[in-house]
């Protein structure tokens, strides 16, 4: 097994039970990497420098594939089901095994780094794949770094073991298909195999957060932030892809802190990665200058993105591969970022919706109980090919905006994020940025001006003493009038030509919000409980 690289971790990949690798390549630069995964044919470099590759079968995330190891460390803090899927110590172990095997004599490439901008809730990372596109993910979307004596000295907290050409035997391994994304709480080890999409790296260990954080007081979050004049003016956006938590905290008039995954500690909030992996399809160079910019920068990697093989030059219109074109690159990329990643504490919690049944006002100012409601509830639609087989849009309800990444008890989240809106005096506001007019596939999705417009106000104070509609059937206090937005849109009644149609949609909407809570019911306040909409009888 040779070692290369210009800075090689004295814990070897022997410490992981690798060995017989042909060439193990430790945490090579950004153009390195490019040209190995030229060289490999993983990718092809598009105009103005871009590396653009493919993801196979997988263009998206697959969440029932994805099953965390029941051991005793952690058995009685997993909130066990559907989302959290137990899987067995032995044969977690038996695939390791295999896969360590399948590893012999093949070239690996190994990255090194951390997640969490905070030091002292920071975690030690590794990533080892046989792909060097991938160790390109790892190095823009984790936080590098650049001391070659500390890599030599590196030892990590978490590792992800990554073989996208590895698959798994369901029958003899317990899996559901030939792919498979194990987290192993207690050997601090994930497992991913049968998978090329990129997603599952980030998102597997920003899982491993999610249980580590909260257990010793931090609030995790699925969620982007951003600051305004300066650190202590900090804005939360939650919301689950495709709700537009990277495009509305990539805003010129503000400071991007990150786009996905942050912690909230009694200091502040902080970021979990050192990039973004922002949704680029039909992206819009006017209405969305900063990441655009990004998918024409050397460094940045687009995921299934058409490009014209004579020209090399990018289609971000084309969706024949997929709807879940991404771009990933490091935060440095966006202008007006932050690179440290580290804040203030927010002064107010946007939850971003997109709402299939077309509903949902467009904003509208939360109670803490409401706020509560809602982050328990988390509804959503997801869009179209963030997950495998999901082709248009679809009503879900993720609890706290991310539960297929929440290990714990959605309850243990909401309790910290009540105890720091208390403490913070936070106003929360939930933002509906999908549909208006009528349900998908008949109305049209809100305008990104409108939302901004909106946003922008809540933000800046200036709906602080607004005159408030009070909407019949959610509760929801909607702001009569906001400077630059028209006051039909406000009220999605409004939007509607058959008032009829609308109402009995957003009862309809009513009652799935109500029967979804009851899970929540015997750990909530009746407070809590009563401020969700009114499921009244559909006339």
């Amino acid at each position: 097994m040779q070692n290369v690289g210009p800075y090689i971790s004295e814990y070897g990949l022997d410490n992981h039970g690798i060995d017989n690798a042909e060439t193990v390549y430790w945490n090579l630069p950004t153009p390195m990497l490019y040209e190995e995964a030229i060289r490999r044919r993983e990718g092809a470099v598009t105009h103005l420098g871009p590396l653009v590759i493919r993801t196979g079968d997988h263009t998206g995330r697959s969440p029932n594939d994805r099953f965390v190891v029941c051991e005793s460390s952690s058995e009685k803090n997993v909130w066990w089901g559907k989302i959290n899927s137990p899987f067995e110590p032995q044969k977690f172990d038996d695939i390791y095994r295999r896969m360590r095997s399948y590893s012999q004599h093949r070239d690996l490439f190994v990255f090194d780094g951390y997640v969490g901008a905070d030091t002292r809730y920071q975690r030690k990372v590794r990533v080892i794949t046989e792909k060097a596109s991938l160790i390109l993910f790892a190095r823009n979307m984790f936080i590098r770094e650049f001391d070659g004596e500390v890599l030599r000295s590196f030892k990590p907290d978490f590792t992800v073991f990554d073989m996208p050409s590895f698959h798994a035997i369901p029958e003899e391994d317990g899996t559901r298909s030939q792919t498979f994304i194990i987290l192993n709480f207690a050997k601090k080890l994930v497992l991913i195999g049968g998978s090329a999409y990129s997603g599952e790296i980030k998102k597997s260990i920003f899982s491993a957060m999610n249980y580590i954080l909260p257990l010793e007081g931090v609030m995790s979050m699925h969620c982007s932030a951003n600051y305004g004049r300066n650190k202590d003016d900090v804005a939360l956006f939650f919301g689950l892809s495709g709700t537009g938590k990277t495009t509305l905290s990539a805003d010129p008039a503000r400071t991007l802190i990150g786009d996905d995954e942050h912690g909230w500690s009694d200091d502040g909030v902080f970021n979990l990665e050192g990039g973004c992996y922002a949704k680029v399809i039909k992206l819009d160079p006017k209405g969305e200058p900063e990441i655009y910019e990004t998918t024409r920068r050397f460094g940045t990697i687009l995921e299934n993105v058409a490009y014209d093989s004579k020209t090399r030059r990018i289609d971000l219109n084309d969706a024949s591969l997929t709807e879940n074109t991404r771009a990933s690159y490091p935060i440095t990329h966006i202008a007006n970022a932050d690179p440290s990643g580290v804040a203030g504490h927010p002064k107010n919690i946007v939850f971003l919706t997109a709402d299939a049944f077309g509903v949902l006002p467009p904003i509208s100012r939360l109670t803490k109980e409401q706020a509560m409601y809602h982050f328990l509830s988390g509804y959503t639609a997801r869009v179209a090919g963030t997950e495998r087989g999901v082709t248009e849009p679809k009503p879900v309800f993720s609890a706290c905006f991310g539960a297929p990444f929440m290990p714990l008890h959605p309850g243990v989240y909401a309790e910290l994020l009540g105890k720091k809106i208390d403490e913070q005096n936070a106003q929360v506001w939930l933002v509906n940025t999908g549909w208006t007019g009528g349900p998908a596939g008949v109305g049209s999705r809100m305008k990104l001006a409108y939302t901004r417009r909106m946003i922008s106000a809540a933000l800046t104070g200036e709906l602080k003493d607004v005159e408030m509609m009070v909407d019949p059937v959610f509760g929801l206090s909607i702001p009569a009038a906001i400077n630059g937005v028209p006051s039909e849109v406000l009220n999605p009644r409004n939007t509607w030509m058959d008032k009829t149609a609308y109402d009995k949609s957003a009862h309809e909407l009513a009652q799935m919000f109500v029967a979804n809570f009851k899970e929540f019911e015997s750990g909530v306040s009746q407070e809590i409980i009563n401020a969700g909409p009114q499921a009244v009888a559909v006339r």
